[in-house]
């Protein structure tokens, strides 16, 4: 689950990171009042989106010369104006696509006096199986070129969580960041804090993008991207309320409420599948018969015909499906719960499109006679290859 940069620097400030003070906005009859909270002279109006690159971002409602989705603004009257110009509308980052997103909230910060922008992460690193510091001295909004052009300069310091960030591991990062003074201090404290929200909180990713070195010579969390292991939101109420669902795609929270495990893709040819391995093959077959799979969905093992009919109909919402695979290997999957879930849905959303099935496994013979007998004009498949062929041809024509 990820949330809102404001969201995620709360929670770091709740920690006692070093986070500029700043407001959170809705509407721009806010934006007056959430300033004038604010030191100023220089104001950063900041859009919420879960995406990144804001920065360079352009909107796609503004002329090509506006500026993008962050903002430095040297008034109230300046903030005010940014607002308005900003809510409401769709930003495209390199991480939104060409759809963008719409901009439904800002957050208004406290500018800085910038010195050196640095780059810091923290994630598990599977290699070694331990949480790990990435840390660059090359922050800023270009740290993916960095990561291409010159991977020599982002360091992974790794953390033994039978000891935590010790001293020795503070030095190393510093090291890396080349802090000095007021910012070596600084970061020895401010990184056993990160460590502890990170572990605490089970996120799966703490990204501060740049941490800044101020003139004054001290460290700021200037940006923060938190995304939490959705796995362990169960112990997190509290993260669990910061959960913005107008950022996440409408199947996707369906899916969530059956426990299905969906992906929406840009292909055309939805896909019902039992198990991630398979869905996973059946996705690489459709693409080698020259389609594209629309969408990710495991039904799991232990489906209900009630979890089968939400899948159906969370793949039949789609406006780009043209034509759906159903592929089973039952186990403990059976497939007569497959089938009758499939005809429920069918009966309740229509099928306006080819649906080719392929069943095989636990009371195979039942979902097929029950296929069958339905009346539905449904292709039957042999197997995995035979299908996936049967439905590229159904809709290609």
């Amino acid at each position: 689950m990820n949330i809102h940069e404001y969201q995620a620097k709360a929670l770091l400030k709740s920690y006692g990171a070093p986070v500029a003070d700043g407001v959170a906005i809705f509407s721009a009859d806010e934006a007056a009042a959430a300033a004038k909270q604010l030191p100023g002279p220089l104001y950063v109006v900041k859009s919420q989106i879960h995406a990144g690159g804001r920065g360079k971002g352009k909107f796609k409602e503004l002329g090509p010369d506006a500026k993008g989705g962050v903002r430095l603004a040297k008034s109230v009257d300046d903030v005010v104006a940014n607002a308005k110009d900003m809510l409401g509308n769709t930003l495209v980052t390199k991480q939104t696509g060409p759809a963008g997103k719409q901009v439904n909230r800002l957050y208004i910060e406290d500018g800085a006096d910038i010195d050196r922008e640095l780059y810091l992460s923290i994630l598990v690193d599977r290699s070694v199986g331990q949480v790990a510091f990435v840390v660059s001295t090359e922050g800023g909004m270009d740290i993916e070129t960095v990561a291409h052009d010159t991977p020599e300069k982002i360091i992974t310091v790794a953390i033994d969580p039978s000891t935590g960030v010790t001293a020795e591991n503070s030095a190393t990062i510093s090291d890396a960041l080349k802090l000095e003074g007021a910012a070596r201090e600084d970061g020895a404290k401010l990184f056993p804090i990160l460590y502890k929200a990170f572990v605490e909180k089970d996120m799966a990713l703490l990204e501060v993008n740049p941490l800044i070195v101020m003139t004054n010579g001290r460290l700021r969390v200037l940006d923060a991207k938190v995304s939490f292991d959705g796995n362990a939101l169960f112990r997190h109420e509290d993260v669990r309320a910061l959960r913005d669902t107008s950022e996440e795609d409408e199947k996707e929270i369906q899916a969530h409420e059956y426990d299905l495990a969906y992906v929406a893709l840009d292909g055309n040819i939805g896909c019902m599948v039992n198990g991630a391995g398979l869905a996973m093959a059946t996705m690489d077959i459709i693409k080698l018969y020259g389609a594209e799979p629309a969408n990710f969905l495991d039904v799991g093992g232990g489906a209900t015909k009630e979890k089968v009919t939400a899948a159906f109909k969370i793949i039949t919402a789609d406006p780009a499906v043209q034509g759906i695979l159903v592929n089973i290997f039952g186990g403990i999957m059976k497939c007569d719960v497959i089938a009758e879930g499939v005809l429920a849905a069918v009966k309740e959303v229509g099928l306006k499109v080819p649906l080719v099935v392929r069943l095989e496994g636990t009371n195979v013979e039942l979902g097929k006679k029950i296929i069958n007998e339905s009346g539905l004009n449904v292709i039957s498949a042999d197997d995995l290859d035979d299908a996936a062929q049967k439905i590229v041809k159904a809709v290609k024509g």
